[in-house]
Parts: C-alpha cells; sequence; structure tokens
C-alpha cells in the first residue's frame, strides 16, 4: 500500500507520475480479507441448502391448486330450455380495455355472417393483444346488455382451472366463424 500525501489527491495532480519516486517508502502490507476456513465454508453452505429447501416448500405450498370449490348446481331444466341456447363459434378479430373498468375486455368477434360487439369480464387475465385470432364459443341470442355505456351482443362461454385462471372455451380444431356448437 503506498503512503499517500494529502497533495497526491488534488486534481491537478490527476495523472501525473513524477509524485511517486524509485525508493519511494511504502507501509508494511496488510490483508484486506480474513482467510476463510473450509469449516466455515461448509458451514454457510449447509446454511445455504437448508434456506433454498424451505424456500422451494413455501413456493410449492404457494402454487399448489386447492381443492376446487363448486358452486351448487343451478336448478334443472328441460331439454326444450336448453335447445333454446344458440352456442356459435367465434373469432376474437379485436380488443380492447373498457375505460375506467378493471375486469372488462371490449370484444369485436366475428360470427361469419356479422361482426358483434361482446363485453367480457376476462381483463385481469388476459392482455387484449393476445387473445386477437382466438376461436372462442358464443352464446349467441343472449338478451343485448348495456354495460359502461357500452351494448354487449353475447356471452363468450370460459371455464376455471384449478388455479382459478381462466381458460376459453373452444372448438380443438379450427372451424369456420359462425359454426354451430351442438
Amino acid at each position: 500500500i503506498l503512503k499517500v500525501v494529502p497533495r497526491m489527491l488534488e486534481w491537478e495532480n490527476a495523472g501525473r507520475m513524477d509524485l511517486i519516486k524509485e525508493r519511494y517508502p511504502l507501509r508494511a502490507p496488510e490483508l484486506l480479507f480474513r482467510k476463510i476456513e473450509d469449516e466455515e465454508m461448509e458451514l454457510q453452505r449447509k446454511k445455504l441448502i437448508e434456506r433454498s429447501k424451505e424456500a422451494a416448500k413455501q413456493a410449492k405450498k404457494e402454487v399448489e391448486p386447492t381443492q376446487p370449490s363448486f358452486e351448487p348446481l343451478k336448478p334443472e331444466i328441460v331439454f326444450d330450455d336448453f335447445a333454446k341456447i344458440d352456442l356459435r363459434n367465434g373469432i376474437i378479430i379485436n380488443a380492447q380495455k373498457v375505460e375506467k373498468a378493471d375486469k372488462l375486455l371490449n370484444l369485436e368477434v366475428d360470427l361469419g355472417f356479422e361482426k358483434r360487439t361482446i363485453l367480457s369480464g376476462i381483463a385481469e387475465h388476459f392482455q387484449p393483444e393476445e387473445i386477437i385470432g382466438k376461436q372462442v364459443v358464443v352464446v349467441c341470442n343472449l338478451a343485448p346488455r348495456k354495460m359502461r355505456g357500452i351494448v354487449s351482443n353475447g356471452m363468450i362461454l370460459m371455464a376455471k382451472d384449478a388455479y382459478g385462471k381462466l381458460v376459453f372455451i373452444a372448438p380443438e380444431h379450427a372451424v369456420g366463424a359462425g359454426a354451430g356448437i351442438s
């Protein structure tokens, strides 16, 4: 370690090599860090392994799905009531968030024979740009409903997975917009 005098640290002396000369007296060398023994390293390694195991257990608890709680069944209907529901395949061609609404997306859905505006409460689960082009099942003959000043003309069918994330109900293979669902 060099013996530093205050004038060596002044700005105007930066880069000057004549401040240190041959035979300049140096201080006795000192260790900057203490030596870490192998036993101490092994102890720290064991602590780290234990902490990572605990963190993994905690993460697993947080990720594991809870036993699903099922809502009670709705009242029984007859086949004629079910037959009144018109389900069609649709394709989302545009999606955007509804202003001042945390959960609503304004979707434009191509049904083949027409394009419809459908509001869906899926904004907490999907970004608008990631669902464009997605095939969906639409309840087409649901009465229009006005929400946030926008008329919704249908409903997109969704399911919840074991983690509570919404999943689109859609055909396994690509089918045309407007295809009937039976």
